[in-house]
């Protein structure tokens, strides 16, 4: 199999995030398995830089919905640090 271009794989991340978001609600993960291969740190920006052009385009709900998949991604990837929750910073 030859190698992507980066114009290709681009357009196959954006294939994705149109299949994220018209998938029946609570189906997102069965359609993130199915495309192991793409779920990488390109396509967590991609997912970010579409968030933001539905943000100003008025279509909050798609932009929250891609962010709160870009963040989970990014934590199941390590990109993303954990934030402690409920915990007391120890005085030395």
């Amino acid at each position: 199999m030859s190698e992507q271009t980066p114009e290709q794989r681009q357009n196959q991340y954006l294939t994705l995030i149109d299949e994220l978001l018209k998938c029946p609600n609570g189906q997102e993960p069965d359609v993130l398995d199915a495309h192991l291969d793409l779920i990488d740190e390109n396509f967590i920006n991609t997912l970010v830089q579409v968030a933001a052009g539905f943000a100003h385009n008025n279509n909050h709900d798609a932009a929250k919905f891609l962010i709160f998949i870009a963040r989970e991604l990014a934590k199941q990837l390590g990109l993303y640090p954990e934030q402690p929750t409920n915990t007391v910073p120890s005085e030395a």
